[in-house]
């Protein structure tokens, strides 16, 4: 039987592992007493898979201004102007600090090696060789366990915010967070005058994804339950090319392949990019991942191919060490054979509406990278932006915390499990998951249509009932906590994709296909 304990009081509780918490974390960590909150362990995030890099203006024939206008070009029309020069302007800095934590950059004869991805205008993507990610996560990651202010909470998941207006409080703020620990089946109470939510994206409510397991919209439900807006969630990226291979689970083929030469071709060697779009295979993810998804259905193909066989084997060793050797593990030699790629859902544009300094509807409460929305994104997120925004945006948050006076908590009440008993069918947990992520591809996939979002929605609501029962009636688990999640999160992805009546970016609609003139941000407010 789960057991309720009190654990303590902090002066910041970060919820997630990736960048976004890691960077906070140590930005606060010389000053305040900090727990960081992680569902498994510390480097399984979507950080730690990011292979291409980080965008920013580092190079003297690169502008600003070009950045800028890149990522309002791939956004189509919905970026933020000033939230996104505000990251913009502020990307050789948050370089600077990942250099000064120890990122090890790849260097070249010059100095760091730039590469060019699919809607950049110039090479501004300073990278670990193809394995980005996972250097910057080690890194960041050997820092926050030997800091003696930081608190590491691994195999541990928030159940729900403690906020003012379950306390009672005329005020609505945050407090803090109840979170179970999952070896131990207890449930904490973790009081914390700053509460932030970096827990990523909703790649798990659909059937294929090249995001980690752990992607299941955590931050992005429980703010919506708090009373926080959320925003333009019917932008789910693509990424348009993830391994297709039957032991390859949630494998991804760089970007950065594309941006060094590399060739998308059907089956016979045929190239299809142009008769799509003139940028070819350089052309934004949304562009490519629906011509690779209507070539697919076309010609009935499991996958299409990227072929970079012509630039041979040391440049692959040299440039994409980590994908030359992972293929050939599976068989393929990427120097002499095409990869089969397929899209897989990638990356939530949308999320909790924040401000330029992170901070939510709900005050205490802050929410970076993946889980906010702060209009960088706009319809489509331009490559390697997203690692940006994690630092640029970590470092606002830090400094709006730092500048506040500290606040007292509250008198929180422990977790209450008194008319709740054991579930005796986990099974319904597993079908439901199934379920839910089998229709969100089927149905709010790449491209969809009015008929295939009220199928959708009919389905997500059965579920909803389901799991409220469920819920309300057993002991929380893990695996009961994330399908909870997960449907609300598709629940908001498809409200919103139902109330834009055109195609914009990400989201393309068979019913509206064309694009509306002015473009508005779709956003949802929860009821009082």
């Amino acid at each position: 039987m789960p057991k309720v304990e009190f654990l303590q009081s902090f002066d910041a509780l970060v919820i997630g592992s990736g960048l976004a918490g890691q960077s906070l974390a140590l930005r606060l960590a010389d000053t305040h007493r900090v727990v960081l909150v992680t569902k498994r362990m510390i480097d399984d995030s979507a950080t730690n898979q990011a292979q291409g890099g980080i965008a920013a203006v580092l190079d003297g024939t690169d502008s600003v201004e070009s950045h800028i206008q890149d990522t309002l070009t791939a956004g189509a029309g919905l970026c933020d102007p000033v939230a996104t020069r505000f990251v913009v302007e502020r990307g050789h800095a948050a370089i600077d600090w990942l250099i000064a934590q120890g990122v090890p950059f790849t260097r070249s004869d010059t100095g760091y090696h730039l590469t060019r991805e699919g809607g950049h205008s110039a090479r501004r993507v300073i990278h670990v060789a193809d394995a980005t990610g996972a250097s910057v996560q080690q890194t960041l990651s050997q820092k926050v366990r030997q800091h003696p202010n930081i608190t590491v909470l691994e195999r541990h998941i928030v159940v729900d915010l403690i906020t003012g207006a379950k306390l009672g409080h005329k005020t609505q703020r945050c407090w803090g967070a109840y979170v179970l620990d999952i070896d131990n089946e207890r449930v904490l109470t973790l009081g914390a005058p700053n509460t932030v939510i970096a827990s990523g994206g909703a790649g798990k409510s659909y059937l294929y994804t090249s995001n980690p397991d752990t992607a299941t919209g955590d931050g992005i439900a429980m703010a919506w339950r708090a009373g926080c807006r959320v925003a333009n969630m019917e932008f789910i990226q693509f990424h348009p090319t993830c391994l297709h291979h039957p032991q390859a689970k949630s494998f991804l083929i760089t970007e950065a392949m594309r941006g060094e030469g590399g060739i998308l071709r059907l089956p016979d060697g045929t190239r299809f990019m142009l008769a799509h779009d003139e940028r070819a295979e350089l052309a934004p993810r949304d562009i490519v991942a629906r011509a690779i998804d209507y070539e697919m259905k076309r010609h009935g193909l499991d996958c299409v191919y990227l072929d970079m066989t012509h630039k041979g084997e040391s440049f692959m060793r040299g440039h994409f060490p980590n994908i030359y050797a992972r293929c050939l593990e599976l068989g393929i030699d990427i120097a002499r054979q095409p990869i089969p790629v397929v899209p897989a859902a990638h990356y939530t544009c949308g999320g909790i509406v924040v401000d330029l300094a992170a901070r939510t509807d709900v005050p205490g409460l802050y929410a970076l990278g993946e889980a906010a929305c702060t209009g960088l994104h706009g319809a489509n997120r331009l490559a390697s932006n997203s690692l940006l925004e994690c630092v640029v945006f970590s470092a606002a948050a830090a400094a709006d915390m730092l500048a506040q006076k500290p606040a007292k908590l509250p008198k929180l009440p422990c977790w209450d499990e008194s008319r709740v008993t054991d579930a005796d069918e986990e099974i319904v947990i597993s079908h439901n998951w199934d379920e839910l992520r089998r229709f969100m591809w089927d149905y709010v996939g790449i491209v969809r249509t009015n008929k295939r979002l009220e199928r959708a929605r009919h389905r997500i609501r059965l579920l909803e009932k389901e799991i409220t029962e469920f819920y309300s009636n057993f002991r929380v688990s893990n695996d009961l906590i994330e399908l909870r999640n997960l449907v609300q999160t598709a629940h908001l992805i498809v409200e919103c994709a139902l109330q834009r009546k055109e195609s914009r970016g990400l989201h393309f609609s068979r019913d509206y296909p064309e694009t509306l003139p002015r473009a508005r941000n779709t956003i949802l407010k929860p009821r009082p």
